[in-house]
């Protein structure tokens, strides 16, 4: 068992955000007002014209240092260019300068001895400011200067100027701290800002095939559909109407994104054996012919004429083959397309805009920086961490730059996205860069956050440090921490209470529901589709990252979470104990004032039963009024006690961390297998004994036992007399003292209707 020594809290701050004017439900208006502004120095090297021609190679490789202390960065060289144009920015961290001018060098890259063509030098002093709404500074041209000063052939357009986080150029700058990284791998540390590809339901309803023509004549064929979309191939059942003819009204359902690159294709496959298979037509649909819709009538069936499928070496010729298939096909934009898990997921909308539901607010993420972070890999050798962080909500991915070789870093980057429905969750996940250099691995994980909006109070910034924990093969482990800052702010007041009162998902969910089984499946076609569609971008937001921000594998196997689970549920029904237990002391008179006022209070309710709901309303009422006082007053975070991390035993945590398939063999595969069957006969028992008492019941009327069968039934017609002639409150005002009658009245024996109800026939007598 793990032994805990690290802080896992979630820690309150006061960043100095907003030029430090922020206090809890102050609203600031500026842009980038939920981070701490960083100063850089901004370069934009635009193009050069007419440089010196290279006397030894009678051309020009031209390329541009900019130079300042210790610092440099390059543009990319040009081969035999005499007028190159770059349009390339860097941007250097101010509080890391400490040389007085700026150097713009212009090289040959022919020449290796540090000589230059030409050189233009810029005291800091000069330097302009610019803070945006402010317009770019406009780029001039100006005169090279040669090595002794005097003025040198060809001109530099560039410009110059501080500048915080919020300029337009810092996402798409080159960093001074990314200096370490060179080529290509410098577009891997950049900021970026992805929208996932817009997902539909695929809806095919194979319902029946006419004049088949299969190769063995002799035979019935059992036929069924296959459906192949990109990667991702679904069948339908075996036709039961083996004739030429056969039927099946089955959906079969994927997820397309836009654009639509791939058709789906349909075979006819007639089932010899058991890996035996044979093509009797083919069809190809592309995704251009599906009608979209959104309502829950069906799309129209239409006939289409299969293809006869051309076996390889056999020529094509014009045969008349009237095979043909009838289907309905249609992109289905009344549901959401699931991607994330369930339980906290980012977006409820519908594919189809016109569904969307009205924005109710904004929610902003100022992700401020991160302290403490462990080394994830080694350099040079000494351990080093490249952190970033990307966060998702809704359909909007955002990645910030990579900060290199700091356990500490600084982000200061500020995000937007609207907001349609409160009840949805932010993630945010922190990863080690492995791609700054040639033969990286996967990027590693460093943590996870989540937050729920309907857990925010609106107007107000959030300003927490959150434990970044991660779960590992041998316990859990603290790798740090980050620094957030959270603001939901609400549009309108009146459309954020009428969330509440709306289904949670589009109608098309109600109407035409899918299944769990569908679910699932669909969601793990949205989760592969968007990991191929994001790790295309630049920078690519890789496989890894997306498939642990969208939670896959949750849905896995764990024993830890199993316990966690029904810990969670044992904690809800602790409440009902309780109240047994304070009803039990009643009943058995252990403070004899309170069982006079329970009596008092329960003859009042029996006599006046008008007031009944509404007491226990005002007691409802009451009860939340008390707990005010006691609300969450933090958000929520990864909490390791109740994940049951802190308590995992070693064994659990290897089971939850194998592959599936298991990759394990021998005794520990037999040991967990062994393990998993006690849990299964403790919940067989279990359902066992269930059964047993509902058959019990059932067993009071179907006359299984025909005496108890009939003093039932007599008993029926006597209570039957009993509530129509006396008045149903005078039963209750006897029913009630006689239950909390004194102890010397009682016997601690079962009561009759208990030992009735065990005497009756179950059919567990009847089961092997």
């Amino acid at each position: 068992m793990t032994e805990l020594k690290e802080d896992f809290s979630l820690k309150e701050t006061s960043p100095k955000i907003g030029g430090g004017r922020v206090s809890g439900r102050e609203r600031l208006t500026s842009s980038f007002d939920l981070v701490e502004q960083m100063e850089f120095l901004y370069v934009r090297i635009v193009r050069a014209r007419d440089l010196q021609v290279n006397q030894v190679t009678g051309t020009c490789d031209p390329y541009v240092e900019v130079k300042i202390g210790n610092y440099k960065g390059t543009t990319i060289p040009f081969e035999k260019k005499l007028n190159p144009e770059w349009n390339q920015v860097f941007a250097f961290t101010k509080e890391r300068l400490q040389a007085i001018s700026v150097e713009l060098l212009v090289k040959d890259k022919m020449i290796v001895n540090g000589d230059f063509i030409g050189k233009i030098k810029i005291d800091m002093p000069d330097i302009p400011k610019r803070v945006p709404p402010d317009s770019p500074l406009a780029p001039e041209w100006k005169r090279l200067e040669a090595k002794d000063g005097s003025r040198a052939r060809g001109e530099l357009m560039f410009a110059i100027w501080f500048g915080t986080q919020a300029d337009e150029a810092f996402s798409s700058a080159w960093h001074s701290d990314t200096a370490v990284v060179s080529g290509e791998n410098i577009m891997n540390c950049r900021s970026k800002v992805y929208v996932s590809p817009k997902l539909w339901y695929l809806r095919v309803n194979v319902i029946e095939a006419q004049d088949l023509v299969p190769k063995q004549r002799n035979r019935n064929p059992e036929v069924f559909i296959k459906a192949i979309f990109g990667n991702v191939v679904l069948k339908t059942t075996v036709s039961a109407k083996k004739t030429a003819n056969p039927t099946w009204n089955e959906d079969l359902m994927f997820v397309a994104a836009e654009p639509f690159d791939d058709p789906l294709i349909l075979t006819v496959e007639d089932k010899l054996g058991d890996n035996k298979e044979e093509c009797l037509g083919r069809l190809v649909l592309p995704l251009s012919k599906a009608g979209k819709r959104f309502l829950p009538l069906p799309a129209s069936a239409i006939w289409y004429n299969l293809e006869r499928n051309i076996a390889d070496g056999e020529e094509k010729k014009d045969v008349r083959f009237a095979s043909r298939i009838c289907l309905r096909f249609s992109l289905d934009g009344g549901y959401h397309v699931f991607d994330e898990a369930t339980n906290y997921s980012s977006d409820l909308r519908s594919t189809m805009k016109q569904l969307w539901p009205p924005v109710i607010g904004v929610l902003e993420l100022g992700i401020l920086s991160a302290k403490e972070l462990l080394p994830m890999k080694s350099r040079d050798g000494r351990g080093t961490t490249d952190a970033y962080c990307v966060a998702k909500y809704a359909n909007k991915w955002v990645r910030t730059r990579t900060v290199v070789d700091s356990f500490d870093p600084k982000w200061n980057e500020q995000y937007t996205w609207e907001v349609y429905d409160p009840y949805t969750v932010i993630t945010l996940v922190v990863f080690d860069n492995c791609h700054l250099h040639p033969g990286g691995a996967k990027d590693s994980r460093i943590g996870k956050v989540r937050i729920r909006l309907s857990t925010l109070e609106t107007d107000r910034i959030y300003t927490h440090s959150y434990p970044l924990v991660a779960l590992l093969p041998n316990g859990v482990k603290k790798m740090g921490e980050v620094q957030l800052a959270v603001r939901f702010t609400c549009s309108s007041f009146v459309n954020l209470l009428q969330t509440y009162s709306q289904p949670l998902l589009p109608k098309m969910h109600y109407i035409n529901p899918l299944s769990v089984f569908q679910i699932d499946s669909l969601r793990h076609q949205a989760t592969h589709l968007l990991s191929s569609r994001l790790s295309r971008a630049e920078p690519p937001l890789r496989r890894e990252v997306v498939e642990y921000l969208l939670d896959v594998g949750s849905q896995m196997w764990s024993m830890r979470r199993g316990k966690a689970n029904l810990a969670r549920l044992m904690r809800f029904l602790n409440g009902f104990g309780v109240a047994w237990i304070w009803f039990d002391q009643v009943r058995r008179w252990k403070n004899p004032m309170t069982t006079i006022f329970v009596h008092v209070f329960y003859v009042i309710m029996v006599l006046f039963p008008q007031m009944i709901l509404a007491m226990f309303f005002f007691s409802l009422f009451g009860v939340v009024i008390m707990k005010f006082k006691k609300r969450p007053r933090l958000p929520p975070h990864m909490d390791i006690k109740l994940s049951f991390a802190d308590k995992a035993h070693p064994d659990e945590l290897d089971e939850e961390f194998d592959t599936f398939p298991s990759s394990k063999q021998g005794h520990i595969l037999t040991t967990r297998y062994d393990r998993l069957r006690s849990i299964a006969a403790r919940m067989v028992t279990l359902n066992g004994d269930l059964d047993s008492q509902l058959e019990r019941l059932q067993s009071l009327i179907d006359w299984r036992d025909p005496r108890a069968t009939a003093m039932f039934s007599i008993f029926c017609l006597m209570a039957a007399v009993v509530f129509y002639i006396v008045p149903l409150w005078i039963l209750l005002l006897f029913a009630g003292p006689f239950v909390m009658r004194h102890p010397r009245f009682r016997i601690d024996i079962p009561a009759l209707p208990q030992n009735f109800l065990r005497r009756l026939p179950s059919k567990a007598e009847s089961l092997l």
